[in-house]
């Protein structure tokens, strides 16, 4: 039996370098004033990684599942983001390391819109 789209696709992603991704996550950033800093803080607190540690995911070319694997200290209020990345809702994803992902893409979406960045911190 073959895997279903869905699953190949999320295994594609899961195997995706997060170097690769990260400067469409500054370019979004920047194109709604917002800064590379900003970002990473929301990735740092998301993840835990210091600067010298999210340098670090970036230069070994980590992909995401090993990203998130090795990532310090997942933010427990990570669990209060809520709504819809890619037509799916974040809270209803079952895959824990795709909710992760998604969690991230959510909070990108939520800087880009220019939502406050405190409220973005749950």
């Amino acid at each position: 039996m073959l895997p279903s789209k869905g699953k190949l696709m999320s295994h594609k992603l899961f195997k995706m370098s997060f170097a690769s991704v990260y400067p469409h996550y500054v370019t979004k950033a920047e194109k709604k004033d917002r800064t590379k800093a900003q970002l990473d803080e929301l990735i740092t607190w998301l993840t835990g990684y210091d600067d010298a540690g999210l340098a670090e995911a970036l230069e070994d070319q980590r992909d995401f599942e090993a990203f998130f694997a090795q990532a310090p200290a997942m933010n427990p209020n990570r669990r209060l983001i809520t709504g819809v990345v890619c037509g799916i809702r974040v809270e209803e994803i079952e895959d824990p390391l795709m909710q992760e992902i998604r969690y991230l893409d959510k909070l990108v979406d939520e800087l880009a819109r220019g939502k406050k960045f405190e409220n973005i911190l749950r």
